[in-house]
């Protein structure tokens, strides 16, 4: 009813609710992309995000000293984090130091990247374009599967999907859903939930503005006071979405984290 209604009132010259195409700006090199896609803003930011990563963490490194500055403090703190709480407490002491470098450059490309979102002029996550969620999705999987392979062989598929103490009346049965949820359903939701999570809280924020502008600007005077209340609750989950955007990047770390281990582990 109310998918109905929106039209009708655009129409009418009512409320316009944003819309996917209003997050797609127009491509900035449209002559790059015989195929459709052309260098835009997203790709723009994404190369951004690069050099602010790599810019941020040389500068804390350049001058290192027994007893850190802010900058140095910061970098070193952003590093143990992802190091220790991540790395070593989710694959083991004894296999997690040849993995920190890209748990590290997975963790802050996806941060920085989920934090456009919030910063006015930029205001957009380049994760919640389904591009990006799957390429990083496709580095974790075939980074775990090859890990695994490496690990135990040929076999590590049979580790991957075939339990152990499970009764053989079932075990073609669970070998069939752990092959589907491993090797299918695994990658898929490791991406989309970052391309979802990212993409819903954008159009949220973009739905308040819209919905405040409307109500404060456009909208008969007795309607004004609700844009009061819009405006609170854009503002509220303006500040959620940062929180949601740090969550994310941990989220995601933290999956990938958890699949090397289990690519390494001995047993299912």
């Amino acid at each position: 009813m109310i998918a109905l209604a929106l039209p009708a009132a655009a129409n009418e010259g009512g409320f316009v609710p944003p819309t996917l195409e209003d997050m797609h700006l127009p491509e900035i090199l449209p002559w790059m992309a015989p195929y459709g896609e052309g260098f835009g803003k997203q790709m723009l930011l994404v190369l951004l995000s690069v050099v602010l990563i790599s810019w941020f963490f040389i500068a804390a490194a350049r001058r290192r000293q027994l007893v850190p500055g802010k900058l140095q403090y910061l970098g070193e703190m952003s590093y143990n984090f992802v190091r220790n709480s991540v790395g070593k407490d989710i694959i083991g002491e004894r296999d997690f130091k040849p993995f920190v470098p890209l748990l590290f450059s997975l963790f802050f490309f996806i941060l920085v990247n989920n934090l456009f979102g919030s910063i006015p002029l930029i205001q957009m996550p380049t994760t919640s374009h389904v591009g990006t969620a799957y390429a990083l999705a496709g580095i974790v999987y075939f980074t775990w599967i090859v890990l695994g392979i490496k690990k135990h062989g040929i076999g590590y598929f049979k580790l991957a999907v075939v339990p152990s103490g499970v009764p053989k009346a079932i075990l073609p049965l669970v070998v069939l859903i752990e092959i589907i949820s491993t090797f299918l359903v695994r990658p898929v939701t490791h991406s989309l939930r970052l391309f979802a999570t990212m993409l819903a809280g954008h159009l949220i924020i973009m739905l308040a503005a819209a919905g405040t502008q409307f109500l404060l600007v456009d909208a008969d005077f007795w309607l004004k006071p609700l844009g009061i209340l819009t405006l609170a609750g854009g503002v509220g989950m303006y500040f959620f979405e940062i929180l949601i955007q740090v969550l994310q990047a941990y989220v995601f770390v933290l999956l990938t984290a958890i699949y090397i281990q289990g690519s390494l582990a001995e047993e299912h």
